[in-house]
């Protein structure tokens, strides 16, 4: 039915959750810039495997299943909801203690875990699946085992989750209508773009997005053109706030990194300018293209916007590996960008996928113009459910959900955290929002 499915990349999609399910392994990351694949490893019962749905988070489906979750979260909280976790943050197969069985009882009420799976006192292979199960609705790495993130998710109240579900459920009737019979959505919460055909989920992507402090903006836009090979002209926000204070930590940043200086058009050396002062910002700032050094990797997918931010590559594709995704300065980075580049090209003439690597292995810069733009939707979504029951919540990274959701991202993950997962080089890239 989705014939961009039969890759073997691709192939490793129908273990997630639902359209916007995203988690990934730590042995997928073989080194800082390796691709992260997108494999899962579940352990158990078949009965507890989260299988994939290709219904897209903007639906009326989407909109009736969440609505249907929340019923379901009504009576939860009305029986009293959950009690909280705590212990249990070393758990994993093996282990044993009163922590195990507060776990269980956890999994259970939100349908994670069976209830006829046992009562052993053991964190057994039962638990390791419920766990996984877990992990995968909400965002976290499917290790099978608890950590503090899995445990603070665990620990948000019911009422909390409820809540989140109404909120958000306001948020996808807003996009109850036509939008379109191709069209692209991402989900910054999730860090996660699907691309959206004849009502189904065509392919589906890892993505970086804004900064807590950089945010990525809410909109409706169109793709409308796809830059091969770009070279990148750096804004004067980031010019003030990055790349000069690199330059006076190192003085061959500008070199290593492959960006010149312009002054009238003219190149001049970094040695001849006053990094302690603001001599610095009255250039221009230009880097080459090449999908070794420079931040947009191969590709630019520009999406006319008063944001000045856009979509696109990146020569640093470990990130998409990580739980932690909020890593840009307001762009969106996409995970397996042929496969995005070409399905929004599949209608313009002259641009199958072998011309598409064609003009990526050029080497030159290569402007394609898509003959019908393609909507985009930039949108905010921490909860929702999908049409086989299974509910998912993200963190409610921008604060815009009003329901002080306590926040996973600082604590410790198998794969990566807020400390550890932003990029501390300055990345050039992005535009500042």
């Amino acid at each position: 039915m989705l014939n961009q499915l039969s890759t073997p990349r691709a192939l490793g999609l129908a273990l997630l959750a639902s359209a916007s399910l995203l988690a990934f392994p730590v042995a997928a990351r073989e080194s800082a810039d390796a691709q992260a694949e997108w494999a899962q490893d579940y352990a158990a019962p078949s009965g507890m495997q989260v299988q994939r749905s290709s219904t897209p988070i903007l639906s009326p489906q989407t909109v009736a299943a969440t609505e249907q979750m929340i019923e379901r979260y009504k009576d939860i909280v009305n029986r009293g909801g959950w009690r909280p976790v705590s212990g249990a943050d070393r758990l994993r197969v093996g282990s044993r203690g009163g922590a195990v069985d507060a776990v269980r009882q956890r999994l259970i009420v939100t349908g994670d875990l069976d209830p006829v799976a046992g009562t052993s006192g053991t964190y057994d292979s039962y638990v390791a699946a419920a766990v996984k199960r877990f992990q995968a609705r909400h965002g976290l790495s499917q290790t099978g085992s608890m950590s503090q993130a899995t445990q603070q998710a665990m620990n948000v109240p019911a009422d909390v989750r409820l809540r989140q579900l109404e909120i958000n459920a306001v948020r996808l009737r807003s996009y109850s209508g036509d939008l379109g019979n191709r069209f692209v959505i991402t989900n910054i919460p999730a860090a996660l773009v699907q691309t959206v055909e004849n009502g189904q989920v065509v392919t589906l992507h890892a993505a970086g997005v804004g900064k807590i402090d950089r945010q990525s903006p809410i909109m409706n836009t169109k793709a409308t053109q796809i830059n091969f090979n770009p070279t990148w002209t750096v804004p004067a926000s980031i010019v003030k706030k990055d790349l000069i204070p690199k330059m006076q930590k190192d003085p061959n940043y500008l070199t290593d990194n492959k960006i010149r200086i312009l002054s009238n058009g003219s190149e001049i050396s970094p040695r001849s300018v006053n990094w302690n002062s603001d001599e610095g910002t009255r250039y221009t700032y230009r880097q080459d293209s090449g999908a070794d050094f420079n931040s947009m990797g191969i590709v630019r997918i520009n999406i006319p916007n008063p944001y000045g931010v856009f979509m696109h590559d990146t020569n640093t594709k470990g990130v998409f590996g990580d739980d932690f995704r909020f890593i840009s300065s307001g762009c969106v980075r996409v995970q397996n960008v042929r496969e995005y580049i070409t399905w929004l090209l599949k209608d313009t003439p002259g641009w199958d996928r072998a011309h598409v690597e064609q003009a990526i292995e050029s080497g030159q810069r290569v402007d394609a113009t898509l003959s019908k733009p393609v909507p985009v939707y930039w949108t905010y979504i921490t909860a929702w459910s999908t049409p086989d029951g299974l509910v998912q919540f993200r963190d409610d990274i921008y604060k815009r959900d009003g329901v002080n959701v306590p926040s996973t991202i600082s604590a410790p993950t198998p794969v990566a955290s807020a400390q550890s997962t932003a990029p501390e080089t300055f990345e050039p890239g992005d535009e500042e929002n």
